[in-house]
């Protein structure tokens, strides 16, 4: 990536942290073992596999053998979902999955896929509670063990979830039911010790957080049991298949250690980057923030430009090296109104402006300096050709 662009695209990918950088490069060529062999230099790959999940057992505050390494975020919501849904229809129990409508789609699409109930949200984006317990309490008194998936921060506006409050009234309403997270955009902002604490499973993406790509955890609760997703070989006790990947678990674990051990000042740190940006946007002016700062992350900045269809928009940003998101697709680029923006009631019009600016590890005070100023001209160029 060239030296002048300012990247402020986190949400979608985090530039890969030194120490993930650093703990993958002796797995290419030095350490190259498969680790589900019996000679030595296998030995030596899985005594790697087994530090890593005694190092994320750590940061969870959970056994170690409830750490299943996978291939992504993607993967893992699937695998928590069908993988619930089937072990439990396997078994003969009468089943229906849950989940909020702002949920990413590796979550969304599966639920629709099986016909499952999609739950509507507040305001803000995090799932409406009264109408999660009203939900709950129907399916109980219809004999149902639910399969209930929430994620703990939305990816596209930054809202943080109660997840105390739904754990509650997960466990009132539905004392049976399994209770899953998406906390892929939560890794960098939530402590996800709480986290674990509350759910029966929880999935996360390593380049969310400053690993690479293609490789994931998932926390799965000691007694909650999954119908693999991928068989094969047997690896990962048969919950999943398929060779390790040890140079991106390893690479993995590092940057989910150094996120947790700076969690607490690089909130603190961009929280003020947040401001700065936040306050430069207003000056702009004709820029509405769509979620308040005491709800959601301080990485994620999301706003909706009036004047302003973010197609163009983020063509002029792109011209000017600056890398930013309409957040209203996750991978087709097809600019279709987001369905975050739509279960929160954002009327169509304004949607058309949404913009999402997100920061991590690498964001300085410059680069949003220089983002406002290549905002500022984009903006005021696209509002004088609306007039003209």
């Amino acid at each position: 990536m060239a030296t002048d662009v300012v990247y402020l695209d986190h949400a979608a990918t985090t530039p890969m942290r030194a120490e993930a950088i650093a703990a993958m490069e002796p797995f290419h060529n030095v350490q190259y073992a498969n680790p589900s062999g019996s000679h030595r230099f296998a030995r030596d790959a899985r005594k790697v596999l087994d530090e890593c999940r005694d190092d994320v057992s750590d940061v969870f505050g959970c056994h170690a053998g409830e750490i299943i390494f996978t291939g992504g975020g993607t993967e893992g919501d699937n695998a928590a979902i069908f993988g619930a849904l089937r072990r439990l229809q396997s078994h003969n129990v009468t089943t229906q999955v849950v989940c909020s409508a702002s949920e990413h789609h590796a979550v969304l699409h599966c639920v629709e896929h099986v016909g499952g109930v999609v739950v509507g949200t507040d305001a803000y984006g995090a799932i409406n509670l009264n109408e999660l317990t009203e939900t709950l309490t129907r399916l109980h008194a219809q004999g149902v063990k639910p399969v209930v998936s929430v994620m703990a921060v939305n990816n596209e506006v930054g809202t943080i979830t109660n997840m105390e409050e739904v754990s509650r009234i997960v466990r009132r309403y539905a004392p049976t039911a399994i209770l899953h997270t998406d906390a892929v955009q939560g890794a960098c902002w939530v402590d996800l010790a709480h986290l674990v604490s509350l759910v029966d499973i929880l999935t996360l993406s390593s380049h969310k957080f400053g690993g690479p790509k293609g490789s994931g955890i998932m926390y799965l609760r000691n007694g909650v049991h999954l119908e693999p997703l991928i068989f094969g070989g047997g690896q990962e006790r048969d919950r999943r298949s398929g060779t390790h990947n040890v140079a991106g678990i390893a690479s993995t674990t590092a940057a989910l250690v150094a996120t947790a051990s700076e969690r607490h000042s690089e909130n603190l740190r961009v929280a003020e980057l947040k401001e700065q940006l936040l306050a430069g946007l207003h000056e702009i002016g004709g820029i509405h923030q769509t979620v308040p700062n005491e709800f959601a992350v301080p990485g994620i900045v999301h706003v909706c430009v009036e004047g302003v269809e973010n197609e163009a928009l983020l063509f002029l940003l792109d011209e000017e090296n600056l890398c930013a998101s309409a957040a209203s697709a996750c991978a087709s680029g097809a600019m279709e109104p987001s369905h975050v923006l739509a279960a929160m009631g954002v009327p169509r019009e304004r949607a058309q402006g949404a913009l999402r600016l997100s920061l991590g590890h690498t964001t300085t005070s410059g680069d949003i300096a220089r983002a406002l100023g290549t905002l500022g001209r984009a903006v005021a160029r696209l509002r004088e050709h609306q007039r003209s």
